[in-house]
């Protein structure tokens, strides 16, 4: 992907695309695949990077969702086990296996949850990735050799998917492209205009690089914004209600000792009533997640005090090591975009299906949903906005679609693995160039032509876009995220001709918001409020 070339597609497009998308997370990136690959014309606009909000902040899991099932919601959870079946077969470089195991330290514990996973695997059908069993006390603590051992009973196993959230979507980014589709980051919708129907067929946006205006025609305009889409829905209709509760989930990462073995926690019932997973991912210990309703969606979340305390403490109940404060590499927050049900006593018992949304302008809004059914919500998605359109019917084809980078052996490439097929040509890099093979930081895998690649293939534009989600340095370690990023600078204005103040400012900017993945010790014993990152200035704006 190439922005430049991007750009000069939307300069020189006189007619209405078919369709433009709003949104550059999993949904509206999942719609542009979808779309292109039927053959219409489509754009995606978003106004900072691919994936910057809630999509490259997930659990790192493509699951059916076992919490579903106990709320009895079967459909779902056997869409999103055949959905995770179709994702391990189109991008096996980034989706892979994952044993997880919930210890029991109770009598009743085994067969309550081995009778469950059993039904969980059975709904999985050829989908299925493993089959579950009860494991004995011996086999639990083989699995999972950091398991608190004092009345542990033993555990079930059962297996489901692991993948790296911002890698795939910007694969998919990457296949949309290939598909005919049109994308571009750093491009704000300010605005709608409506045709003599009283319906929107006009997207005002600004180009943020050049500052740049365009009036863009569109037979189809796609709201896929998520937990900011009721702002995108006003900009159309001001008295458009709000149909978002949005509810925030952090995540601790900690190093690999916390969890040795190859498998994950699966903890049930936390006391919030969610559950809680541990799990192995690029060789760190991620944990979480919880449930906290916000008031406002922000594009940069802020892990509140009582969200990290209650990950702490839940963890120290089963991991033997209890993890303390000072042992966080890093923290990170995201936003679910759930859609207001009525009489939910809290976010958690809200609805993740998704939604389809028209308004009285034709602004067709797609919201809630996972993750893991992104390709069925895309395919759901343009189904309707071709009619809304009156496009040509065209069947859909992404269930069998190969996510760019698709290797079926990629563990080959060693640390390069999560690139796939790209992985040869980064390594062509180095071999012209031994320089771009040094490590960033000794304590990640990370090496400089990573960077290189970043920019001349995968629309990085910032020192954050590469330290975040070109590669997970952020979100793995906030400290060798800020060691890294002045070199980072420096590998990027090779590139894109940055003068002192650009690599400057884009050091210090990256620096800024590392620091807020950071967790410090507490003062004394309070827990203070939740305070506001000076991160990044569009927060209070409407996300894309």
């Amino acid at each position: 992907m190439n922005r430049s070339e991007m750009l000069s597609r939307v300069a020189a497009h006189t007619d209405p695309w078919d369709m433009v998308v709003v949104g550059g997370g999993a949904t509206g990136v999942g719609v542009a695949v979808d779309a292109a690959s039927r053959g219409y014309e489509v754009l995606l606009l978003e106004q900072s990077d691919f994936g910057k909000g809630t999509s490259s902040r997930s659990t790192k899991l493509v699951h059916g969702g076992v919490r579903y099932l106990e709320q009895g919601n079967i459909s779902l959870v056997m869409e999103a086990l055949k959905e995770r079946g179709f994702l391990r077969q189109n991008a096996p470089h980034l989706v892979s296996d994952l044993a997880f195991v919930v210890p029991n330290y109770d009598w009743w514990e085994a067969p309550f949850y081995g009778i469950g996973l059993k039904l969980y695997n059975l709904l999985a059908g050829k989908y299925g990735f493993g089959a579950s069993r009860i494991l004995s006390r011996e086999e639990t603590l083989e699995r999972l050799p950091t398991i608190k051992e004092e009345g542990l009973r033993g555990g079930v196993m059962y297996y489901d998917g692991q993948f790296d959230d911002a890698r795939l979507l910007i694969n998919l980014a990457e296949t949309a492209a290939e598909q005919g589709a049109t994308l571009l980051n750093y491009f704000r919708v300010s605005g709608f205009e409506r045709g003599p129907e009283g319906f929107v067929e006009t997207v005002l946006a600004r180009d943020a690089e050049s500052d740049q205006e365009f009036r863009i025609g569109a037979r189809v305009v796609i709201n896929a914004t998520g937990p900011f889409c009721d702002s995108v829905r006003q900009m159309a209709d001001p008295a458009a209600k709000a149909i978002i509760a949005p509810s925030q989930g952090i995540h601790l990462v900690f190093d690999h000792s916390f969890l040795t073995g190859e498998s994950a926690i699966m903890v049930p019932h936390t006391s919030d009533g969610r559950v809680m997973f541990a799990i192995p991912w690029h060789d760190h210990t991620l944990v979480g997640t919880t449930d906290t309703p916000v008031a406002k969606a922000a594009l940069e979340p802020v892990a509140m005090e009582q969200e990290i305390e209650f990950i702490l403490d839940t963890a120290a109940k089963y991991l033997d090591r209890a993890p303390k404060r000072s042992d966080v590499l890093s923290v990170f927050a995201g936003i679910r975009p759930l859609v207001r049900g009525d009489g939910a006593a809290s976010t958690s018992a809200l609805s993740r299906d998704h939604t389809i949304h028209i308004d009285s302008s034709g602004l067709l809004t797609i919201t809630g949903g996972k993750w893991t059914t992104y390709r069925h919500m895309a395919e759901d998605c343009v189904n309707q906005a071709a009619t809304l359109a009156k496009l040509p019917d065209e069947p859909c084809n992404t269930r069998t679609l190969h996510v760019h980078g698709f290797h079926r052996h990629p563990e080959k490439f060693g640390a390069l693995a999560w690139y796939g097929s790209d992985a040869p040509a980064i390594q062509d890099l180095v071999r012209a160039d031994p320089s771009l093979g040094q490590v960033l930081h000794p304590d990640l895998p990370y090496i400089a032509a990573e960077v290189v690649w970043a920019v001349r293939m995968e629309m990085a534009r910032t020192v954050e876009d590469v330290l975040a989600r070109r590669t997970r340095a952020l979100f793995l370690n906030a400290g060798a995220a800020i060691a890294m990023s002045e070199r980072v600078a420096e590998l990027m204005g090779r590139e894109l001709g940055w003068d002192d103040a650009r690599r400057t400012y884009e050091v210090e900017r990256a620096k800024d918001v590392a620091r807020g993945y950071l967790v410090r010790p507490l003062p004394h014993a309070a827990v203070p409020e939740p305070e506001t990152r000076g991160r990044d200035r569009s927060d209070d704006q409407p996300a894309r």
